[in-house]
């Protein structure tokens, strides 16, 4: 029920502002300040993106589950849907998820509330399945005449 609150309240609260900063300052200097905010928010959000994908990749490399980077993904992209939906309450919420130490913070007491499996290399792959069910790959090279 919560959830759904949020839904219909932070619409009525972003139209609430964005009316009273254009009665400040004028409808176009509001326009620009709300896309001025997604253009720096998407740029903020690829870099951070980059690099949590790269400590993920590194840490699987080493045999680790990238669980936080994992989930700091999934706040990445939450973060970019709220950067590029028009307001400012969702602007300050989206540019608090970009913010690393806040961003660490919420991961820690996501993962504090799910459980991680993982098999064993191998477990369940293809170097134990039988010969009849893995895949036939044939190579070669093929040259057209």
């Amino acid at each position: 029920m919560p959830l759904l609150l949020i839904f219909f309240i932070t619409p009525i609260v972003e139209m609430y502002l964005l009316i009273t900063v254009a009665g400040y300052i004028d409808a176009w200097p509001t326009i620009a300040l709300v896309m001025l905010t997604a253009v720096i928010g998407v740029a903020l959000l690829k870099r951070q993106g980059l690099a949590t994908l790269t400590r993920g990749v590194s840490r699987m490399n080493a045999g680790e589950v990238p669980a936080q980077e994992m989930a700091e993904g999934i706040l990445l992209a939450v973060a970019g849907a709220l950067l590029l939906t028009p307001g400012f309450v969702t602007d300050a919420v989206g540019f608090v998820l970009l913010f690393p130490p806040s961003r660490q913070a919420l991961v820690v007491l996501l993962l504090k509330r799910v459980e991680i499996h993982t098999t064993a290399p191998g477990a369940h792959g293809t170097q134990d399945a039988p010969a009849k069910s893995r895949p036939v790959i044939i190579e070669g090279d093929y040259e057209k005449k």
